[in-house]
């Protein structure tokens, strides 16, 4: 027996359809036709002509015998072509995959092949290595390759040369492409809104990576959850910083059209960019993993406008950022949202809520309490810190577990990995990998992702912590702590650090002492980092760093010897 009700009505037609965030398009055509919908460098495009040309690429890739059951890749940074995809690719039934440009042709290649994309289309400054990527593709298969149909994207931004050999290749130019589309195509929602609309792979730093599957109900869901959560309003101007090759932009694409918003397209992101594009085209958004928020503070005066025209808005996620780097946003007049979130959520799908009775704290108590990565999204259903037997953890702010997630913004699953799907899925939750406490207030904080944690004489060490130390060090820039093994203690902290520019850096040694120093002032003595090294930060292909190559480099070092004393 299901659950009784007052009525026996049954859904119909009149009453009940699939969600999908692709009607948000066809809506804001209507509603704002001639309102700015995307500008990049010289050009600008209306909602109408968004439409318009998002119905031309669905109509293309439909004449190309792309439809349910296809997959599209896309290789760009933030060009308008790729705000398109996130639609058209969707209006023809197919698949939109996002890969990240930042890969190498081996990376790639394995992205191409696992997700069987049919149609490639690729910006014209990673055409090459595109290309290399499908040769590796050519040589494995031999003679039963099937090439994909390969699409260019030009950009006036880019040297002309890369274009030209594209098409000497045969690739088909992108706006060549779209005229063989109709713009009144008469695209068709899914039947099913538990349809997949949405690929992407993780980051993950271990073995292959794994392809995310996202339906169209989590993607309506997420893209009007945003709005609440960032309290946005029709016509914000947003400037694309963070990919919309990482989780879909966190389902931004979808979100600016429901609220007929303009997206201002930024190919490199550079503090000088950002600050201009501040300046010169009102922009009120932007997202941004903590690393650029720390360029955007660190920047040189003559790139930074101060004071900000207007109230800047700005979401963070993607690793927990230092506290120091949240109170200097907001003394540079930026108004910083913090969420956390993976691709298996749609992105971010928790936010720290800000309640008004903490403006009253002052700077640095209100960066410590924002810091915290908070309580769940208004589309998210389930949230909890549990401990190995999958029961929630106290909420005392001490007490650590793994967070875990439940509702309709968490993923259908992993393509063709059952065994890592039974893995994620354990016990009805997705389990994140992600260790936090939960305060009194019900707020959660991360402690470390369950590998980067560091067990020092039986002892945990939580990296994050003390690199929230290290970066209130004046002349810290970047700092990333990792476990190193150690005679006495089993392993110990390890600092890898950059330094800010213009700081003597002619004696490490006596830098290295002072950093020990700081730390002990502000840190349990077990925590203060035995050894400290300078230098440049490995990064992955999102921007966030490599702490597994730090690890290698750490052991590589040999253990921290047992002192004599």
């Amino acid at each position: 027996m299901g659950e009784r009700d007052i009525d026996d009505l049954p859904k119909n037609n009149a009453n009940y359809t699939a969600l999908t965030p692709l009607g948000f398009l066809e809506r804001a055509a209507l509603v704002h036709p001639n309102r700015t919908s995307i500008v990049h460098g010289n050009l600008t495009y209306t909602w109408l002509q968004t439409y318009q040309r998002c119905c031309r690429l669905a109509s293309a890739l439909s004449k190309r015998s792309v439809s349910s059951g296809s997959t599209v890749a896309i290789i760009a940074p933030n060009v308008p072509a790729l705000y398109e995809a996130h639609f058209g690719i969707p209006m023809a039934g197919a698949v939109i995959n996002t890969v990240n440009v930042r890969l190498n042709a081996g990376a790639t290649s394995f992205l191409l092949e696992h997700s069987g994309s049919a149609v490639v289309l690729v910006d014209q400054e990673f055409f090459k290595m595109a290309e290399e990527a499908l040769k590796v593709l050519a040589d494995k298969a031999k003679s039963n390759f099937k090439p994909p149909l390969l699409i260019v994207i030009a950009d006036e931004n880019c040297d002309q040369k890369s274009l030209q050999y594209a098409l000497e290749k045969g690739a088909i130019e992108y706006e060549k492409f779209l005229e063989s589309g109709d713009p009144k195509f008469p695209w068709k929602p899914p039947q099913d809104e538990w349809k997949t609309i949405a690929l992407g792979y993780t980051s993950g730093t271990t073995a292959s990576p794994k392809g995310v599957v996202l339906h169209h109900r989590g993607a309506y869901l997420m893209a009007l959850s945003n709005i609440v959560i960032w309290r946005m309003t029709d016509g914000v101007v947003y400037l694309w910083t963070l990919p919309m090759f990482h989780c879909n932009g966190w389902c931004f694409p979808w979100t600016l059209a429901a609220l007929c918003g303009t997206s201002i397209c930024l190919r490199q992101v550079t503090a000088k960019g950002v600050y201009s594009a501040i300046a010169k085209n009102g922009v009120t958004h932007f997202c941004a993993a903590p690393v650029v928020l720390n360029t955007l503070v660190n920047a040189p005066q003559n790139e930074k406008v101060v004071p900000l025209p207007r109230l800047v808005h700005v979401m963070t996620a993607g690793a927990a950022p230092p506290s120091s780097v949240l109170q200097a946003m907001a003394q540079h007049g930026f108004r910083v949202t913090h969420t956390y979130g993976l691709s298996e959520t749609y992105g971010p799908s928790t936010v720290n809520a800000w309640k008004p009775e903490w403006d009253k704290l002052s700077l640095e108590e209100q960066a410590k309490l924002n810091s915290r990565q908070g309580v769940r999204y208004v589309g998210l259903e389930g949230l909890e810190v549990v401990n190995k037997d999958m029961k929630p953890v106290p909420a005392d702010g001490t007490t650590v577990g793994e967070i875990v997630f439940r509702g309709n913004t968490v993923m259908k699953g992993y393509l063709k990995n059952p065994k890592a799907n039974a893995e994620a899925f354990a016990n009805g939750w997705y389990h994140s990998g992600d260790l936090a406490v939960k305060h009194p207030d019900g707020y959660i904080e991360i402690k470390d992702r369950s590998k980067d944690i560091i067990i020092s004489g039986g002892e945990n060490i939580s990296s994050v912590e003390v690199e929230n130390i290290l970066y209130k060090h004046p002349s810290v820039m970047e700092a990333s702590v990792v476990s190193r093994p150690d005679e006495q203690w089993g392993e110990s902290p390890c600092a890898f650090i950059t330094l800010k520019p213009g700081v003597n850096q002619s004696d490490e040694r006596k830098m290295a002492e002072d950093v020990m120093k700081f730390c002990r002032s502000n840190l349990p003595a077990y925590w203060v980092p035995k050894s400290v090294v300078f230098g440049p930060l490995p990064k992955t292909a999102t921007g966030k760093v490599q702490k597994h190559v730090l690890r290698a480099k750490a052991k590589e070092m040999g253990p921290v010897r047992k002192s004599k004393l």
